[in-house]
């Protein structure tokens, strides 16, 4: 029985970890991972005991991108219709919003390179840390292609700044993990050995609070970076802390704090 191309581990409570499978080509995206990476996303969404997804690689990378014999066969295009080229780009486009979408934070461990695609599906995870090996880029524009895609453009000034993004996407140079951590790529970085756990430790911090704190906060958090104005932004924010206001776990909450032990929170 063939390996499943995106393993899932929920051995940790409230926590699911999903794991690139193709750890021979560098984790390298086929239209059949990201379809099952799509589907893991989907399916941990449903959980309701699922309540943080942890996004890593096997092997020795994070992920190198798209994989170029996916699409170029003997030196052409591996199709020339422009609605199978369309539905290609779809499928991968269409990743990085479910993962903003799904209710629960993600938290990229990034274990080794994250190239292209696989660099923006870094970007787009809430949370990033990385092992010293890590290295990030996307060298599309030095093979006759732009470096925006897959949310690139979108997601990377927001981290780093427009003028640092535009160099870093304009030369297709790489970052490594000591200056991903500089400029505020990722929130911090590990030795190889102890990725994983540094990854798992944050996602127990997120998954210790309650269910609709976890979802709206992050909501608010992607909501509010295009937000048109401030008081735009504190519209949103009002309606989400009322709600939580009524919820039990806000009572149960005041009444841990009252009695100085933690919270026990249910979801409601």
């Amino acid at each position: 029985m063939a390996e499943p191309l995106v393993e899932i581990d929920r051995s940790e409570s409230g926590v699911a970890v999903l794991s690139l499978n193709r750890p021979d080509d560098l984790n390298a995206l086929t239209w059949d991972l990201m379809s099952a990476l799509r589907a893991a996303l989907t399916e941990n969404e449903r959980d309701p005991s699922c309540r943080v997804v942890v996004l890593t690689g096997k092997g020795r990378a994070f992920c190198a991108g798209l994989d170029l014999k996916a699409i170029i066969q003997d030196g052409e295009m591996a199709w020339s219709d422009p609605v199978q080229a369309m539905a290609f780009q779809e499928l991968f486009g269409g990743t990085t919003p479910l993962m903003r979408r799904i209710r629960q934070p993600i938290v990229a461990a990034v274990n080794g390179a994250a190239v292209g695609a696989g660099f923006a599906l870094a970007l787009a995870a809430d949370v990033r840390i990385a092992s010293t090996s890590a290295r990030f880029l996307n060298g599309a524009v030095k093979i006759g292609l732009t470096a925006g895609e897959t949310g690139i453009s979108y997601h990377l000034p927001r981290l780093v700044g427009a003028g640092r993004a535009f160099e870093i996407m304009l030369t297709g140079r790489e970052v490594r993990a000591d200056e991903a951590l500089s400029i505020g790529l990722v929130s911090g970085v590990t030795e190889p050995a102890d990725l994983l756990a540094a990854a798992l430790e944050t996602a127990r911090a997120i998954a210790a609070n309650s269910p609709y704190s976890i979802k709206h906060t992050k909501q608010l958090m992607w909501s509010n970076l295009d937000a048109p104005s401030l008081q735009a932004a504190l519209e949103l924010e009002n309606h989400a802390q009322v709600v939580a206001m009524l919820s039990g776990d806000f009572a149960e909450g005041i009444a841990a704090f009252k009695e100085k032990r933690p919270p026990v929170f249910k979801g409601g």
